[in-house]
């Protein structure tokens, strides 16, 4: 082992009740590298960060930082030692001030008295080494943009002194122009001789920011080097286990006659006098940057939000906007906000299944509780959900089994016209796989999909045609197969 590994954690074991969620784990990083940590949902990888982070204790096995021994008893002894987490939903108080988000937990007293202006100047540095040099300290965190959010959580690592930060999903909710930006920063910091690690279901980032990667699969690490020596497929193959010939499998179906007809659909302030036809049998992709209407557009859709004007016809007919007659019309909505929204986290998995559609399990007023658990069983063995039953709490799920849960929710609704508004956001590229297979299996079947995505590979591999959102309205409408990437982004900033 090199002298100069700034960690090392060996033989790491971690068991959550009859789960082994890791097991005899390696992981090694250098000072000055960024360190790829990759594998499917459930894998280990956020459990692994956590038990470096302070947030989860190991069961076995040894962790050194700079050759000594390290076993932090919680998340502030962890930063105390160098180690600063930044998760995928950010963790900020957002009606705090940027300089106190920036300051809480550190010691900045001198006799019990609070040095302002030497704590002022701390923050200003670590802002100015994220690039936030503009932003004053007194602004309140809650009200700036979430790139900016993460940037700071970002500055309040540096404010710490890390030695060490841990990336999980940071780029999930970015636009991509501000991808670019953390990239930039990332960059620096490495130069800076910090060690990195970097969560991340997009390959494409992982090539552009790592040095070397390390795989994590059911648990165990499978394989670690440098991201050079490694092709995509090979990475692939070895989070999932089994060789995977298509990142983007196809189902072969064909879009027939219109089913859903929307003319001038108006929302409050999105979408704007929206109108498109769509098809049995057809995956439909909606393509828009970060707060270009995408997502109004399915909660209109689906009658969540009002329709201020316009209207939605369903095989002729017009449905008005209450989400039980979208849903009775064979609406199905799939929210982007799986936590928030899209499953109810303190249920079980089969509660969240069958709870939009009881009616089929009632009799006589009274709830046929064996019948409705062998449906959702076979839904969990249909989405390869990984669980030890439909009585386990949903929230115990990786962010992968959630998606699947949720996806099976709609299925389980019997809908007809699938709403999926980012159904891959923050699912490893396995998982993606399935989702794009069982979209086109639905598609197959004549069920009508669409799909919203920030990603535009999946929508040009995936789609039967594709609309561009910008500022609410869908501005034009063609063939995925006549559209490319370039032209996509010229039409979102139109």
């Amino acid at each position: 082992m090199p002298a100069s590994a700034l960690l090392e954690m060996r033989g790491i074991s971690k068991r959550f009740g009859p789960t082994q969620a890791l097991d005899d784990v390696t992981l090694v990083v250098q000072a000055g590298e960024v360190l790829a940590l990759i594998g499917e949902n459930g894998a280990g990888k956020s459990t692994l960060l956590k038990v470096l982070s302070g947030a989860h204790r190991a069961d076995a096995g040894s962790i050194k930082i700079e050759g000594k021994s390290y076993l932090p008893r919680g998340p502030q002894a962890a930063r105390e030692a160098g180690i600063a987490m930044i998760y995928q939903e950010l963790n900020l108080a957002p009606d705090l001030s940027v300089e106190d988000n920036i300051l809480l937990g550190l010691r900045g007293s001198v006799g019990g008295l609070l040095i302002r202006e030497r704590q002022r100047d701390r923050v200003r540095q670590a802002l100015d080494d994220v690039g936030l040099a503009d932003l004053a300290p007194t602004e309140i965190v809650g009200e700036q943009s979430v790139a900016t959010q993460q940037l700071i959580e970002v500055a309040r690592a540096l404010a710490s002194d890390a030695k060490m930060i841990l990336f999980d999903e940071p780029t999930s909710s970015l636009p991509q122009r501000d991808v670019q930006r953390l990239f930039e920063i990332i960059e620096r910091l490495k130069q800076r001789g910090l060690g990195l690690v970097y969560i991340s279901h997009f390959l494409e980032e992982v090539r552009r920011v790592a040095d070397v990667y390390s795989v994590l699969r059911d648990g165990r690490h499978v394989d670690s080097g440098r991201i050079d020596d490694v092709t995509d497929p090979e990475i692939v193959s070895k989070m999932v286990g089994r060789n995977v010939d298509d990142l983007f499998p196809v189902v072969p179906h064909q879009p027939g006659q219109k089913r859903v007809s929307v003319r001038h659909l108006q929302g409050d302030p999105y979408p704007r006098q929206v109108s498109v036809e769509l098809r049995e049998g057809e995956i439909f992709g909606v393509a828009g940057l970060v707060g270009s209407g995408r997502t109004e557009l399915c909660r209109a859709l689906f009658g969540l939000d009002p329709n201020d004007g316009g209207e939605v016809r369903v095989d002729g007919r017009r449905v008005y906007a209450s989400v039980g007659m979208r849903m009775r019309a064979g609406l199905g909505l799939l929210s982007e906000d799986r936590k928030g929204e899209g499953l109810a986290q303190d249920l079980s998995i089969g509660e969240n299944i069958t709870l939009g559609n009881l009616k089929k399990y009632t009799w006589m007023g009274l709830l046929r509780y064996a019948k409705r658990d062998r449906v959702a069983e076979d839904l969990i063995k249909r989405m390869e959900v990984k669980a030890h039953s439909s009585h386990q709490a949903v929230a115990e799920l990786s962010g992968g089994n959630q998606q699947k849960v949720a996806i099976a929710r709609i299925l389980h609704q019997e809908a007809e016209i699938l709403l999926m508004d980012e159904p891959t956001k923050g699912i490893d590229v396995g998982t993606k796989a399935e989702i794009y297979r069982m979209m086109g299996g639905l598609a197959s079947q004549g069920r009508t999909v669409v799909f919203v995505s920030s990603y535009l590979p999946e929508l040009l591999a995936v789609c039967d045609r594709i609309g561009v959102m910008a500022r609410g309205e869908m501005k034009e409408v063609r063939a995925a197969a006549d559209w490319t990437e370039d032209e996509v982004m010229v039409a979102a900033i139109a």
